[in-house]
């Protein structure tokens, strides 16, 4: 069963960033950023619980990019819906976005 999968605004906002400052390092390459999140996320909605859990005390699961780092964290809401809570780079500030979900 796939599930309506819900991007969080904030989440929405570091795609773009991400986005555009791809972009502007190269032409096209924010665009191939952001068919590879798009793909994850259809990957996501197809099969949220095929990637791991990200932390044993969070409720979140994780889906790395696999060729720019960033990592889509959701969670699993009842049986119908998916929260993309952030997009975040791999390798910057690692929970920031903790404090989005109670």
């Amino acid at each position: 069963m796939k599930r309506r999968l819900v991007v969080l605004p904030e989440a929405e906002q570091e795609i773009s960033a991400a986005a555009e400052w791809y972009e502007s390092q190269r032409t096209g390459l924010g665009v191939e950023l952001m068919a590879e999140v798009d793909e994850a996320l259809v990957d996501i909605a197809d099969r949220p619980e095929a990637w791991p859990v990200w932390r044993d005390d969070r409720a979140y699961r994780k889906r790395l990019l696999t060729r720019f780092p960033y990592v889509v964290f959701y969670e699993l809401v009842g049986r119908d819906r998916v929260d993309v809570v952030a997009v975040a780079h791999a390798r910057r500030k690692p929970g920031y976005w903790l404090e989005r979900r109670p």
